[in-house]
């Protein structure tokens, strides 16, 4: 067998590292700061969405829409626990089982996905949430 030629090294895909940086900060923002990740998201999305390469972009933009989406239910739920009476209550506590399972877990799986697209260097769409990237 024949040596071959050198081939040259991987170079990822233009933006692909931002994109699994954004990726990492939604799940971040969902598992251990969440007030801090989405200001970064927020920060990514309006302060450097414009200058950065469609990939970069597409996940910046499906980042920040499921994050805003996972605040937005996260602050209904917490709502709804402080009306019923705080986290005394025995509804409180179901409330809170039901949006960790039925919500907030599934995001955090959609965040893994997006990751691995991220990862792979191909665009992802956050379902229900999302909107199709046509950079």
């Amino acid at each position: 067998m024949r040596p071959s030629a050198a081939e040259p090294p991987y170079q990822p895909p233009p933006g692909q590292v931002l994109a699994q940086v954004a990726e990492c900060v939604y799940l971040g923002s969902l598992l251990l700061l969440p007030g801090i990740g989405f200001f970064v998201l927020a920060w990514l999305r309006f302060g450097r969405s414009a200058d950065v390469p469609p990939l970069a972009r597409c996940h910046i933009r499906q980042t920040y829409r499921a994050g805003l989406v996972a605040t937005l239910l996260m602050t209904a739920t917490v709502g709804f626990i402080i009306s019923e009476g705080g986290f005394v209550t025995l509804a409180a506590w179901a409330a809170a089982e039901i949006y960790i399972i039925f919500i907030h877990t599934p995001l955090i799986l959609l965040g893994l996905l997006g990751l691995i697209r991220a990862m792979a260097g191909k665009p992802y769409v956050y379902p229900v949430v999302g909107r199709p990237c046509n950079d």
